[in-house]
C-alpha cells in the first residue's frame, strides 16, 4: 500500500509540474498580446511614465480612433485577408497531389525533388526578390495582389510539400488498394480517400500558409507601391515617423486589430483540425 501511495504521489507531483510548465508557457505566449492591448488603451502621458503600469490607469479608445481615422485599416485588412486565404488555398491545392506522388512513389527523381525542397529552405529572401520582381514586372503583376498571392504561395510551397509528404506517408496503403479494387483511379482515390484522412495535415498546412502570408512584409514592400493595394503590414509602417520614431498608441491599437483575424482563423481551423483527427481515426 505504501508503494502504491508513493507511486500515486509521484504521478500527482509530475502532473502538477506539467500543468505548471504549461501555465508558464501560456503566460509567455500571451504576454506580447496582453502588453499590446495594455499599450493600446493608455494615454500618451501614461506611456511616457518611467515606471510602466500593467493595467492602464485611465483607459481610452483614442488610440483606436486615431488609428482608424488616419489609415485605411479596414481596406488593408480586407486585402491582406484575401491574399492570405488565396495563397494558403493555392499552396495546399498544389502541394497535396505533389506530396502524394512523393510519398507513394520512390524514384531518383523524387529524391532529387526532395533534396531541392530542403535546399530551397536555406535561401534568404534577398537572393530571390530581384528575380521575382523582374518576372512579375514582365507579366504585369507588380502592384498586383494576384502577383503577391503567387509569390506567397511559391515561397510557402516547399515547406508545405515537405509537411504533407510526411503526413501522407502515415496513411495506410491498404485503404488506397481497397479503393482501387472498387474501381477508383488515382485522382479519385486522392480526393475521396486520402484527402479526408489527411484533414489534420491539410488544416496545419492551411494555418501555416495563412499566417505566413498574413504576416509577410518584405515581398509586399518590394512589390506593392500603390497605396490602394498595400496590405496591412505595410499600412502599419505608416505609424512610424520619418525619423523612425513610432507613435506607440495608434501603432499598438492597429497591431492589436491586425492580430485578431489570424487568431479567429486559427480558432476556426483548429476545430476542423480536431474533427479531422477524429474522422481519420474512425476511418482508419
Amino acid at each position: 500500500m505504501a508503494a502504491v501511495s508513493a507511486a500515486r504521489a509521484r504521478r500527482a507531483a509530475a502532473r502538477t509540474g506539467q500543468y505548471a510548465a504549461l501555465v508558464c508557457y501560456l503566460v509567455f505566449l500571451a504576454f506580447p498580446l496582453v502588453w499590446l492591448a495594455s499599450t493600446a488603451l493608455k494615454t500618451p502621458q501614461e506611456m511616457a511614465l518611467l515606471d510602466p503600469t500593467w493595467i492602464p490607469l485611465e483607459p481610452t479608445l483614442a488610440n483606436f480612433a486615431a488609428a482608424f481615422g488616419e489609415q485605411d485599416l479596414v481596406g488593408a485588412a480586407r486585402r491582406s485577408l484575401g491574399v492570405a486565404l488565396c495563397s494558403a488555398v493555392l499552396t495546399v491545392l498544389l502541394a497535396l497531389p505533389a506530396a502524394y506522388v512523393l510519398a507513394r512513389y520512390k524514384s531518383a527523381v523524387n529524391r532529387v525533388v526532395m533534396g531541392w525542397v530542403l535546399v530551397s529552405q536555406v535561401f534568404p529572401f534577398i537572393l530571390v526578390i530581384i528575380a521575382l520582381f523582374m518576372i512579375l514586372r514582365r507579366f504585369g503583376l507588380v502592384d498586383s495582389l494576384a502577383g503577391l498571392v503567387l509569390v506567397h504561395a511559391t515561397w510557402c510551397l516547399p515547406f508545405v510539400l515537405w509537411m504533407l509528404r510526411g503526413y501522407l506517408r502515415g496513411i495506410p496503403r491498404v485503404l488506397e488498394e481497397a479503393a482501387a479494387v472498387d474501381g477508383a483511379g488515382r485522382w479519385r482515390t486522392l480526393v475521396s480517400v486520402v484527402a479526408p484522412l489527411a484533414a489534420p495535415g491539410v488544416a496545419a498546412a492551411l494555418m501555416f500558409g495563412f499566417v505566413s502570408s498574413w504576416n509577410e512584409f518584405l515581398f509586399a514592400l518590394i512589390l506593392l507601391k500603390d497605396p490602394g493595394v498595400q496590405t496591412l503590414p505595410l499600412v502599419l509602417v505608416a505609424f512610424t515617423g520619418p525619423e523612425g520614431v513610432a507613435r506607440l498608441g495608434p501603432l499598438a491599437a492597429a497591431s492589436l486589430m491586425a492580430a485578431v483575424p489570424s487568431l479567429v482563423f486559427f480558432a476556426f481551423i483548429q476545430r476542423r483540425f480536431r474533427g479531422g483527427l477524429v474522422d481519420g481515426a474512425v476511418k482508419g
